[in-house]
């Protein structure tokens, strides 16, 4: 046995703690990201490990084939519908950490969709906008709106918003269990104290909620604008990217598994991680920058 004094023991107990989690962060994390970069600098197909070094002629590729980033447009679908999810999440949480009865029933209900796996939601919605059997086009039939009628999944004109409603719907019972969990941070002297002064209800929301919750409201802004750029699975099991739905990310995994391209996907998948982190940036700077006056 070793005598250690103290000090020793405690460094060795903080080496040992930190040693696991930073060889797995390395391992899972660091070198893939680093590997990424290495390939979108070749003409890898993916199989085998014959590749040719070609710098930057795949970044080239990519800005100068209008093609790779049209399908941007139709992520703008899933962040507009984002952030009208955000502003909804918050409403319900509002309502729901208020003094309602049955409030608990109501937040399961509205974060149960969340619970389901996105292929069952897709094929779910398959059969709600189904142009003739589908129960959207039935209700409206029934209601007498026989004129609002769509091929929900054939018009290039609705059939993105068909679809970042469903992101909508998945997603907004999660966002909803974080502004609870933080409006119920706030202590309620504050909300008291705003009542005897005579505030109204929209008032304590202004300048005792929304400041209070400053930091998640951020945090969420951030997931719904990274969550946008990266929409792939909705859109890629209910239309395979056909009729205008492909989104950047489908672009990527198409070019990387349909056509062998994963040095150019490689190089494609590094420009959306910039252009997420720009983009973090940017926002960071312009909605919530310290100090900003409330």
């Amino acid at each position: 046995m070793f005598n250690l004094s103290y000090k020793a023991q405690r460094y060795l107990i903080l080496f040992g703690f930190l040693t696991i989690p930073v060889v797995l962060s390395l391992t899972f994390s660091y070198y893939p990201a680093l590997s990424l970069v290495y390939y979108s600098l070749t003409d890898w197909t993916g199989l085998g490990w014959d590749m040719n070094f070609v710098g930057l002629d795949n970044y080239k590729e990519i800005f100068t084939k209008p093609e790779v980033f049209s399908s941007l447009k139709n992520n703008l679908y899933y962040f507009i519908g984002g952030l009208i999810q955000v502003m909804l999440a918050l409403y319900f949480a509002v309502i729901l950490t208020g003094k309602l009865k049955g409030k608990n029933g109501f937040r399961v209900a509205l974060f149960l969709p969340y619970v389901l796996h996105s292929v069952a939601t897709v094929i779910m919605f398959k059969n709600v906008y189904h142009m003739e059997y589908g129960s959207l086009n039935t209700l409206l039939e029934a209601i007498g709106l026989e004129s609002w009628q769509q091929s929900w999944l054939g018009d290039k004109r609705i059939v993105n918003v068909s679809l970042a409603f469903i992101s909508m719907w998945k997603y907004m019972g999660l966002n909803m269990v974080i502004f609870i969990g933080a409006l119920q941070s706030i202590p309620g002297d504050l909300y008291e104290a705003a009542s005897i002064d005579g505030a109204s209800g929209w008032q304590k929301f202004r300048y005792i909620t929304l400041p209070s919750i400053r930091s998640v409201l951020e945090l969420m802004l951030i997931l719904t604008l990274t969550g946008a750029l990266e929409a792939f699975d909705i859109p890629f099991v209910m239309m395979l990217g056909a009729n205008d739905t492909s989104t950047f990310v489908i672009h990527t995994v198409n070019t990387a598994f349909k056509y062998q391209n994963f040095g150019l996907a490689s190089a494609m998948a590094v420009v959306l991680l910039a252009i997420v982190l720009l983009f973090i940036v940017i926002q960071r700077k312009l909605l919530f920058r310290e100090g900003r006056s409330q």
